[in-house]
């Protein structure tokens, strides 16, 4: 009768432990991916002290607010893509609004392409005119089902530097996605993303909400 028990109890118990060890084994890492992995962290920790102390920082340039490191999802390579930049034959131009109501102008560049569970999408990259000194830069901003959620309910931005080589294959590395300033601090605005910068997809890594 013991032995019948205890056939009973593991066939109840085993398939629960193995799928806890399915959901909870950490990922298996190739040395170069273990290696990125530690300069996304170190970079990670550099950014949190420039964000304490840096007088020019959100937390310490316009009004004070109380600093705690910054939180982020595990670093994932599965969120690095390579793309060219497809330039738009005609750029059009476009009008987002800050978080604060005013209205900024640019241009609708190009896009970058990323395959992410056999299925393609395309992200926008805008060219504006910055409104203090009026250079001209590029940005990625986007929204996707974190946002609101695990992530700031504006939206998130990437750099992006374009080369002058059409043929540039550029990285798309998610793991670097952050939040603007108004994330942190209400005295900040920020380019609201536009409807057609959803990406359908969790982009479960880079920055999370800094509040809760």
């Amino acid at each position: 009768m013991r032995n019948r028990n205890v056939r009973i109890l593991l066939a109840v118990i085993l398939p629960v432990l193995v799928a806890l060890f399915l959901v909870y084994r950490k990922p298996s890492y190739t040395p170069e991916e273990e290696k990125y992995i530690k300069q996304i962290e170190s970079m990670r920790a550099e950014k949190d002290k420039e964000m304490r102390d840096d007088p020019s920082s959100p937390f310490n340039r316009k009004g004070k607010v109380g600093f705690h490191p910054l939180n982020y999802f595990d670093v994932d390579p599965a969120f690095v893509f390579q793309s060219k930049l497809y330039e738009f034959e005609k750029k059009d131009s476009i009008t987002t609004q800050g978080t604060k109501g005013d209205i900024r102008k640019g241009l609708r560049w190009g896009y970058v392409k990323i395959n992410y569970k056999n299925k393609d999408y395309k992200i926008n990259v805008y060219q504006i005119k910055g409104a203090n000194d009026g250079a001209t830069y590029y940005a990625i901003w986007f929204t996707d089902k974190t946002t609101n959620d695990q992530t700031y309910g504006v939206g998130r931005y990437l750099d992006f530097e374009k080369s002058d080589d059409p043929n540039h294959v550029y990285q798309i590395d998610f793991n670097l996605a952050y939040n603007p300033y108004c994330a942190y601090s209400p005295n900040y605005s920020c380019t609201v993303p536009l409807r057609e910068d959803y990406l359908d997809i969790a982009v479960k890594a880079g920055e999370k909400k800094f509040h809760d």
